[in-house]
C-alpha cells in the first residue's frame, strides 16, 4: 500500500507521464554550449590557415584538446536529444523507432570518432 497523494504521484510528470527530462537536459546543453562555442573558436580560430603539424602540436596540448572535445561530445549529444524530439514529433510507427535508433547509433559513432581522433592528437 502506498501513502502517497495523487498530488505526489503526478508530480513532475506531464503529460506522457515521462516528466521534463528531455527538456532539462537540452536546457543545460544549451547553456554549456553558450559557454563552451565561444571558446571554441577564440582557441581554434587562430589555426585555421596553418600547417598540419602546427595544428596537432597545438591541439596535443590539453586545453585546446579539452576544449575541443567538450565542444563537440555536448554540441552532438543536443543534436542526438534535438533530433530524438522532432522524430518523435513527425514520425508515427515502426519508422519512429527505427529512426530514432539510427540517429542516435550515428550520434554516438561521431562522439566516438571524435574522442578517437583528439586522443590520437593530444597523446
Amino acid at each position: 500500500m502506498a501513502f502517497l497523494t495523487d498530488r505526489k504521484r503526478a508530480d513532475g510528470m506531464g503529460a506522457a507521464k515521462t516528466g521534463t527530462a528531455s527538456f532539462w537536459w537540452m536546457t543545460v546543453s544549451s547553456v554549456a554550449l553558450l559557454v563552451l562555442v565561444p571558446i571554441f573558436i577564440f582557441t581554434a580560430g587562430p589555426m585555421i590557415g596553418k600547417d598540419y603539424a602546427t595544428v596537432t602540436a597545438y591541439f596535443s596540448r590539453p586545453f585546446p584538446a579539452i576544449v575541443a572535445l567538450l565542444t563537440f561530445s555536448v554540441g552532438l549529444l543536443h543534436f542526438k536529444n534535438g533530433v530524438t524530439v522532432l522524430i518523435e514529433d513527425y514520425v508515427q510507427g515502426l519508422a519512429r523507432k527505427i529512426w530514432i535508433i539510427v540517429m542516435t547509433c550515428v550520434s554516438y559513432a561521431a562522439i566516438a570518432t571524435i574522442v578517437f581522433a583528439i586522443a590520437r592528437i593530444a597523446l
